[in-house]
Formats: structure tokens, C-alpha cells, sequence
């Protein structure tokens, strides 16, 4: 594998985990804190679809 592609697929893996970062945050509010922060679901989602969004047009447009 060439170095140019290990950095790609090192870069998409960066744009998931930030991702699965936001999801693991939405996690921790509907599993513990629910009724208190709610109010920060919104806000979440939003940023957890443009990330997703973001790791999948990074993965279209180099081939990954």
C-alpha cells in the first residue's frame, strides 16, 4: 500500500471517529442524563449527521 493511501485511510479514520465521538456523547445523555440535557440533542445531531456526512463524502471522493 503506498504511503499516499495510508494517509487517506488514516485521514477517513479521523473523520469517523469524530463521528463516533458525537454519537458516544449522545449516548452518555440519553443513558445518564437525559432529563437534564436533553436540550443539547438537537445540537448533536446536527453535527453528528454533518460529520457522518463528511466521512462518507471523504471516502467517495478518494475511493476508499
Amino acid at each position: 500500500m503506498s504511503e499516499e493511501a495510508k494517509e487517506l485511510k488514516k485521514e477517513l479514520a479521523k473523520r469517523k471517529r469524530m463521528a463516533i465521538d458525537i454519537a458516544s456523547e449522545i449516548h452518555d445523555i440519553v443513558e445518564d442524563s437525559l432529563w437534564v440535557d436533553y436540550n443539547k440533542m438537537p445540537g448533536l445531531a446536527e453535527k453528528l449527521v454533518v460529520a457522518v456526512q463528511e466521512a462518507n463524502q471523504f471516502k467517495a471522493e478518494n475511493g476508499l
